[in-house]
């Protein structure tokens, strides 16, 4: 079983940034951030491969910047410019021997 920790969700005006962390209990292949709006779907954010490779949903690619730090088997989401449209509950994620892991999920909210 994987656990995943999250942190660094809050209150921030358009325009600014925030980081986001997720600490996994073990080592995580593929990890990565989705999020979900109110009355909306949860969609992916970004990704990242243990090698380094990534995949970011359109609306970010520019703004937010997924890494990891394989020695802590922590994943981080640096989120910059943002925007109230941004203003979600963030939910990391984690894919391990075929099975799907979620954090409890974080808190952003963007005002304008």
């Amino acid at each position: 079983q994987v656990q995943l920790v999250e942190s660094g969700g809050g209150l921030v005006q358009a325009g600014g940034s925030l980081r986001l962390s997720c600490a996994a209990s073990l080592s995580i292949n593929t990890m990565g951030w989705y999020r979900q709006a109110p009355g909306k779907q949860r969609e992916l954010v970004a990704v990242i491969m243990s090698g380094g490779i990534t995949n970011y949903a359109d609306s970010v690619k520019g703004r937010f910047t997924i890494s990891r730090d394989n020695d802590k088997n922590t994943v981080y989401l640096q989120m910059n410019s943002l925007k109230p449209e941004d203003t979600a509950v963030y939910y990391c994620y984690a894919r391990r021997l075929f099975n799907n892991y979620w954090g409890q999920g974080t808190q952003v909210t963007v005002s304008s």
